[in-house]
């Protein structure tokens, strides 16, 4: 730390010199990200509550409200009329909540150290969580679809199982799980079930499916328990703002700890000094787009996906994995790894990712990536692989 303090003006040099490091969502190079340019009103509106603690809700009251409108909404939109739950951090923090509780549900009538059904395409997520919450992972395999193999879930369920996590949108293929056919054995078997759609959740709702091709993800699943769900993905929303959903009170409440020197006497989130902007930027945003808002952009997104998945499949010694469901797209090459791949482009200055199951080349369609980018992309990928 300075003696003494910078000049304002020099201050704010360095600051823009830090600025400039960093890349921008509106130069549309950025593709492998799930979270994008927050949208301007929801800036405004973060700025304006700025300084709220939803930590201490007595202090921030229609903060507070703002939180429980926000829920009342998400769970609406997820099929849920009474919701209970919380705007956090984000998907990691949200599934750690959704498996706390079932741990907690679990350990009134078992003894023995408590099973995880996962599947191989969970978020590295749940690597933390079993580690921090002493739980056993059992994985699924994919099948030929790189979606849960459902047809194993029942051989893994034992007495020490205390929950299946399923995924609606998964973070290397975007792929929804059969949450419908597993919704049916968490339910038969009386097991906590818990839907990571921290992706899928912003975006399923404004597609538009007919009846035999819909996807059933939410709680119109009976089985399903809780909902991971991220506004500061496709919601638009500046970051950090996470969500998490229970269909019980009562599980939410299985958090709860006394805060005897605040204004509420309990807690029911891990985190405890919580910022309100976030939930003051989701408000505005739920308000200010509604679903016909929300509707356009999804389908903005899934065009450009289906766009830029036909220009890859007519592209020389480019092989796509898959047809895509939400907007990523995953695709490898003849002629160089996708590590390679990755290097050529980072020259270029496009940012992709890299995925593991598959190891293959990741594309993440956000709605700050138009279709003057995606062609500078594809004339950018096919140089780099006709260069030896």
């Amino acid at each position: 730390m300075l003696d003494k303090g910078m000049d304002k003006e020099k201050l704010f040099e360095k600051l823009f010199d830090y600025k400039k490091m960093d890349l921008d969502y509106a130069s549309g190079k950025i593709l492998g990200s799930m979270c994008t340019k927050p949208d301007p009103i929801a800036l405004e509106a973060y700025k304006l509550f700025i300084e709220t603690n939803l930590g201490d809700p007595g202090l921030f009251t229609g903060t507070a409200l703002m939180e429980r409108e926000v829920i009342g909404v998400l769970g609406e939109l997820l099929h849920l009329f009474n919701p209970s739950g919380h705007i956090v951090t984000g998907g990691t923090e949200a599934n750690l909540m959704a498996m706390a509780v079932a741990k907690k549900l679990f350990l009134e009538n078992h003894e023995g150290v408590p099973e995880v059904i996962l599947p191989e395409s969970a978020h590295f997520s749940f690597k933390k969580i079993t580690s921090m919450l002493s739980l056993k992972p059992v994985y699924v395999p994919l099948n030929d679809e790189y979606k849960t193999d459902v047809s194993v879930i029942e051989s893994l369920i034992n007495d020490n199982t205390m929950a299946i996590v399923a995924i609606a949108g998964t973070t290397e293929l975007g792929l929804v799980d059969d949450i419908e056919k597993i919704s049916e054995i968490a339910y038969k078997n009386n097991i906590y079930l818990h839907i990571d759609a921290a992706f899928g959740g912003f975006i399923i709702p404004f597609l538009e499916y007919d009846n035999e091709h819909a996807l059933n993800f939410d709680f119109k699943c009976k089985g399903v328990s809780s909902i991971t769900i991220d506004p500061h993905k496709m919601g638009l929303a500046p970051v950090p703002a996470g969500g998490i959903i229970f269909r019980y009170s009562e599980h939410l409440e299985k958090l709860a700890v006394e805060t005897p020197y605040l204004t509420k006497d309990k807690q029911t989130t891990i985190v405890g000094t919580r910022s309100g902007a976030g939930t003051a930027a989701i408000w505005t945003l739920l308000n200010y787009y509604g679903k016909e808002g929300y509707k356009k952009a999804v389908t903005q997104a899934i065009k450009l996906t289906n766009y830029t998945y036909e220009k890859l499949l007519d592209m020389e010694n480019i092989n796509v994995t898959c047809k895509p469901e939400l907007n990523i797209i995953s695709f490898t090459s003849n002629i160089k790894s996708p590590k390679q791949v990755k290097q050529e482009l980072y020259e270029y200055g496009w940012r992709i990712s890299v995925s593991a199951n598959p190891y293959a080349m990741r594309l993440v369609l956000m709605p700050h990536v138009k279709q003057e980018h995606i062609d500078n992309f594809l004339k950018d990928l096919n140089e780099i692989l006709k260069r030896e």
